[in-house]
């Protein structure tokens, strides 16, 4: 199977900084893309940021030119910059990975447990 731990969320103040660490784990053959989801409370999970094999990147536009989605040294770890944040940005972050286990496997999307993420005014 496959395992996503994250890391990195906290309580941090309004126009401050996080990064937030995910790596995936387990029986991979292949990782087609990872990413940051976050659901706040009662509102539906949201994309964040997503990054694919070839490095082609996606962001929501509310996170466009304060978030930075990049991979780590370290094989299938990717990492969220997140600048200047706001009050809105409060949620639980989860990490994302769509991934195939074997050559002959379709990929599907396996999830971390999720990170807190709070912004204070």
């Amino acid at each position: 199977q496959v395992q996503l731990v994250e890391s990195g969320g906290g309580l941090v103040q309004a126009g401050g900084s996080l990064r937030l660490s995910c790596a995936a784990s387990g029986v991979i053959f292949s990782i087609n893309a990872m990413g940051w989801y976050r659901q706040a409370p009662g509102k539906q999970r949201e994309l964040v940021a997503t990054i694919t094999s070839d490095d082609n990147t996606n962001y929501a536009d509310s996170v466009k030119g304060r978030f930075t989605i990049s991979k780590g040294n370290a094989k299938n770890t990717v990492y969220l910059q997140m600048s200047s944040l706001k009050p809105e940005d409060t949620a639980v972050y989860y990490c994302n990975a769509r991934c195939r286990v074997t050559y002959y496997r379709t990929y599907e999307d396996y999830w971390g447990q999720g990170t807190q993420v709070t912004v204070s005014s």
